[in-house]
C-alpha cells in the first residue's frame, strides 16, 4: 500500500482505535502498530476524581499527596529490609496464637463453608479426617455443616497456604521470623504435586502422607534447623532467582539450595540414617518443596507494611477458589473481593479447562511480595509448564514495572542486567493503567476429591483494586 503524498514510500500506521482497522490496513501491504492504550480508569468517572486527589500532581503536591508518597517510600523501604529465618518447625496448635482444636485455616479472604469450592470442601474434610474428627468425607460434610467448626482464613493468623491452604490443629508447620520487624509467618510443609490435600483430595494415600509428615519428616526438620541455627530464607530465594526460578511455580532452585543447606544438620542432629535418608528422598524429589517457604517469606515481609497509613501499596493478595482478596498496606485489615478467575494454561491428560475450578491459593503473596510471577524474566523455563513462551516472561516483567512503586534491592534478575524484580504494587497505578498484576498457578479440578490437573496464568481482576482505589477517595 503506498501514500498518495508520497510517492511509492511504504504507508506505516500507529493505530489507536479497534484492532480491527489494523488488520484491514495490513492486508493492503501497510506497516501497522497496534497501539495498546485504554482509557484511564475505564473512563469511569468516581475513579479519576480519585485518581485526581491522590496521585501525584504537577510539581506541588497537596498535603494528602505528600503523606501518600511519604507512607509509599516508608512501605517499599520495609519490603526491602525485611528478612526471613526459618526457625522451627512446630504443629499449628503450639505455635499459631488462637489456634484451637475446632479451628481449620483457610486460603483466600474470608468465606463460609456452604460457598466454599470442590477442592476447599474436599482438603477441609480430609483435614477433619486427619484429625479422628470424622471417618468419611460424608461425615466430615456433616460436621463442617454443623457450626461446630471455626473457619478463617490463613491471613488472620500470620499463616498462608497454597491452593486450598487448609490448616489443621496437628499439623506441622514452618515458623519464619523476620528480625527486622519482629514478626512471624507460618506456612504448613509441602506435600508435593498431584493428589495432595491442598488440591482438595482426601483418599487414604494422601491421610498416609500426612501422617509420614507429622510423624516423621516435620520432627526431623524441627531438629535439623535449630542444630542449623535457622536458615536465610530471604537469601535463598536471592540466589534462587540468578538460577531460574521466580519461586512460586518454578522452585527447583530454591529446593535444592535448602536441601543442601539442611544436608549437614540432618547428618548431625541426632537422627536416624533411616530417617535422614527418608526425608532427603522426599525433598530431593518434590522440586515445589521450597514454595512452602518462599511463601511465608513473602508474608513476613508484606505484613510488614500493613497498617502503613495513607500507603497505597498492596499487602495481600488470595485467592479462596471463589473470590480472590486484596489488603493495602494503609487500609489495614479490610479485604476487596470479587470473584476469581479462571487460569489459561497446560493440563494433565484427559482434563481441560471444563474441568479446572477459579483460581485459589495464598501462594500470590509471593507476587505481593516481589517475586513469583513478577519475576517470570528471570524463569524462562516456567513458561513450559504454565503455557507460555520466553519473550511472554519478559513481556510481563516488565509490564509489571508498570504497575509497582520501585524495584527490589535484593532481588535481581540477571536477564535485566540485574535489575531488581517489580516490588510494591500501587492501586493507583493499577487503576489508572488498567493493569493487574500477573498470576501464575496450579490448576486444582473443581470437584473435590481428584486434585491437580494443570497449570497456567491469569490476570488478577480489575473490580477489586477499583474497590480498594475508591476506599482510598475516604481519606482526607
Amino acid at each position: 500500500m503506498t501514500n498518495p503524498l508520497l510517492g511509492n514510500d511504504k504507508l506505516s500506521v500507529i493505530n489507536m482505535g479497534l484492532p480491527s482497522f489494523a488488520e484491514s490496513l495490513a492486508e493492503q501491504g501497510a506497516a501497522v502498530t497496534q497501539l495498546q492504550w485504554k482509557p484511564a480508569a475505564d473512563a469511569k468517572p468516581e475513579l479519576l476524581s480519585v485518581l485526581a486527589r491522590i496521585n501525584r500532581a504537577g510539581k506541588e503536591l497537596s498535603a494528602l499527596q505528600e503523606k501518600i508518597e511519604a507512607a509509599n517510600k516508608q512501605a517499599v523501604e520495609r519490603l526491602n529490609e525485611a528478612q526471613a529465618i526459618w526457625t522451627d518447625v512446630q504443629p499449628a496448635r503450639d505455635v499459631v496464637k488462637g489456634f484451637h482444636d475446632n479451628l481449620i485455616l483457610h486460603a483466600g479472604p474470608p468465606i463460609a463453608w456452604e460457598k466454599m469450592c470442590g477442592p476447599m470442601q474436599g482438603a477441609i474434610a480430609g483435614a477433619l479426617i486427619y484429625e479422628g474428627k470424622a471417618k468419611t468425607f460424608e461425615e466430615a460434610c456433616v460436621l463442617a455443616e454443623s457450626g461446630k467448626i471455626e473457619f478463617a482464613p490463613c491471613h488472620h493468623y500470620q499463616m498462608v497456604g497454597p491452593m486450598a491452604g487448609v490448616v489443621s490443629p496437628s499439623m506441622w508447620v514452618s515458623v519464619v521470623h523476620n528480625p527486622t520487624h519482629g514478626n512471624y509467618a507460618y506456612c504448613t510443609l509441602n506435600e508435593g504435586l498431584g493428589k495432595v490435600l491442598r488440591f482438595g483430595a482426601y483418599d487414604e494415600e494422601v491421610m498416609t502422607r500426612l501422617k509420614w509428615m507429622e510423624k516423621v519428616l516435620a520432627p526431623a526438620l524441627s531438629k535439623a534447623v535449630k542444630h542449623a541455627g535457622g536458615i536465610n530464607i530471604k537469601a535463598l530465594i536471592a540466589q534462587a532467582l540468578q538460577m531460574g526460578d521466580e519461586l512460586h511455580n518454578r522452585n527447583n532452585a530454591g529446593t535444592s539450595l535448602l536441601l543442601r543447606e539442611l544436608h549437614t544438620h540432618l547428618c548431625k542432629c541426632g537422627l536416624s540414617l533411616e530417617v535422614v535418608e527418608e526425608v532427603y528422598a522426599f525433598i530431593n524429589a518434590n522440586n515445589h518443596f521450597f514454595l512452602n517457604f518462599s511463601m511465608p517469606a513473602g508474608k513476613v515481609a508484606a505484613d510488614a507494611i500493613k497498617g502503613i497509613e495513607y500507603s497505597t501499596i498492596m499487602c495481600a493478595m488470595c485467592r479462596n477458589g471463589v473470590e480472590i482478596g486484596i489488603r493495602v498496606a494503609g487500609t489495614g485489615d479490610r479485604w476487596y473481593t470479587t470473584q476469581s478467575g479462571i487460569p489459561k494454561g497446560l493440563y494433565f491428560g484427559g482434563y481441560s479447562e471444563a474441568d479446572a475450578n477459579r483460581d485459589l491459593g495464598d501462594s500470590t503473596i509471593c507476587e505481593t511480595a516481589g517475586f513469583g510471577g513478577f519475576a517470570m524474566a528471570t524463569a524462562p523455563a516456567i513458561v513450559k509448564f504454565t503455557g507460555g513462551d520466553a519473550e511472554m516472561a519478559l513481556r510481563i516483567t516488565n509490564e509489571m514495572y508498570d504497575i509497582c512503586y520501585a524495584r527490589h534491592r535484593d532481588y535481581q534478575m540477571p536477564i535485566l542486567d540485574f535489575a531488581g524484580t517489580p516490588l510494591g504494587v500501587d492501586i493507583r497505578k493499577v487503576v489508572e493503567l488498567s493493569s493487574t498484576p500477573y498470576i501464575n498457578t496450579g490448576i486444582a479440578h473443581k470437584k473435590a476429591g481428584i486434585g491437580q490437573v494443570g497449570a497456567g496464568l491469569l490476570r488478577a481482576p480489575m473490580p477489586c483494586f477499583q474497590e480498594a482505589l475508591l476506599a482510598m477517595g475516604e481519606w482526607t
